[in-house]
């Protein structure tokens, strides 16, 4: 047991493991550009999560997308790994910001792979057109109702600016609402409910997108670790390698 243990380590934590599950990964993402253009299952991908949309599709034309969901996860652990190794062996270097600096991109992108993930399996993505006075029934038990469609002209009769009153209940949180406009969304048990445009002919209304993406905090707080690592790493060596007065 031990054995097949430290081979396994010695598997993740060599840098010719991880650029053959580089190369891996490169294999199956450039097959999948040869397959998704010429299948128009594809088309569902950007409204569906992943893994619904793998589980109603053949393998015949998702079967790259689950080799590159495999390399994915041998990579984020042998990612994890030589992580927890490099800060094993270097606990008491001098130099610990630039150490621990490459682990801190290291756990960007590890953040981000888990809000992929997190994503693929419970994300919603959903358009609809409502007048005002219309609910819509929306999942997780959540009702949203529009009150009013605000709009505002310009001299030449075209839509300058839109926006649209809605009132959300249900899904286990207390009643909330608001006024939604573009860049300006409002969220309730999980959704976040977007103005997309308006009409005002021949009575108003108003496209609003309905989302929900659980793995957004996640991505945000990859970006951010991954962003502090280059950064602090960048400096650190600038730092090491300019002239001493």
């Amino acid at each position: 047991m031990k054995k097949i243990i430290t081979a396994m380590l010695e598997f993740f934590i060599s840098l010719r493991t991880a650029v053959w599950l580089l190369c891996g990964l490169i294999f199956f993402l450039f097959a999948g550009g040869f397959i998704m253009p010429a299948h128009e299952e594809f088309q569902a991908l950007h409204t569906t999560p992943l893994f619904t949309w793998l589980g109603d599709n053949a393998p015949g034309v998702t079967w790259w997308l689950y080799g590159s969901l495999i390399v994915l996860s041998l990579v984020a652990a042998n990612t994890l790994i030589c992580s927890i190794e490099a800060l094993i062996k270097k606990k008491s270097a001098r130099a610990w910001l630039l150490v621990i600096s490459p682990q801190i991109i290291h756990a960007g992108f590890l953040f981000i792979l888990l809000a992929h993930l997190l994503s693929s399996y419970d994300s919603f993505q959903g358009m609809a057109m409502a007048r005002e006075g219309e609910q819509l029934s929306l999942p997780g038990g959540i009702t949203m109702a529009v009150d009013r469609i605000h709009t505002v002209m310009d001299p030449r009769g075209f839509i300058r600016e839109w926006a649209a009153e809605v009132r959300c209940s249900g899904g286990g949180q207390p009643a909330a609402g608001g006024m939604i406009r573009p860049n300006e969304p409002l969220f309730h048990g999980g959704l976040g409910l977007y103005i997309k445009t308006v009409k005002v002919e021949p009575y108003p209304l108003a496209l609003i997108q309905v989302s929900r993406d659980p793995g957004a905090l996640y991505a945000l707080i990859g970006g951010i670790f991954f962003l502090i690592g280059i950064c602090t790493l960048l400096l650190l060596k600038i730092r090491r390698e300019s002239p001493q007065d």
